[in-house]
């Protein structure tokens, strides 16, 4: 069986970033979703739980960070091209998100990011397969 990654995030409104991911065509998983948290499914092995604040503080005695103001982590997902990166990164714009940045193209890689309702900062990158070009 692969390893599953399941990261939590705390979020300000759970309807409202439901709403916003919805936008980015992500779909949830009803059996793990009620009014403290929700399952958005990245892919067959990624699952991100975005929980209400009270929530997430039942698994920790840390306080929660403000996101739009200290970086907590950088979420970064491939894409399948670079016109994939560009496309997510509109999506996320459409629905609401903050563009820290502009693209970032290393040639043999693209990235480009948003941060969402509640500041956290998403990477959306393709890479070409063949990596990166060869010194020497």
């Amino acid at each position: 069986m692969a390893t599953q990654i399941f990261l939590n995030l705390p979020v300000n409104d759970l309807n409202k970033s439901i709403a916003f991911f919805t936008k980015l065509g992500y779909t949830f998983n009803p059996q793990f979703t009620d009014e403290k948290a929700t399952c958005m499914i990245i892919s067959d092995t990624i699952y991100v739980m975005l929980l209400t604040k009270a929530f997430f503080q039942t698994f920790t005695k840390k306080r929660i960070i403000d996101a739009h103001t200290e970086a907590e982590c950088s979420i970064c997902l491939s894409a399948e091209s670079k016109d994939a990166v560009n496309e997510m990164v509109a999506k996320a714009e459409a629905a609401g998100a903050v563009i820290p940045n502009p693209a970032t193209d290393y040639g043999f890689m693209y990235q480009h990011s948003f941060a969402d309702l509640d500041g956290h900062h998403w990477e959306i990158m393709w890479m070409d397969p063949a990596g990166p070009p060869q010194q020497g």
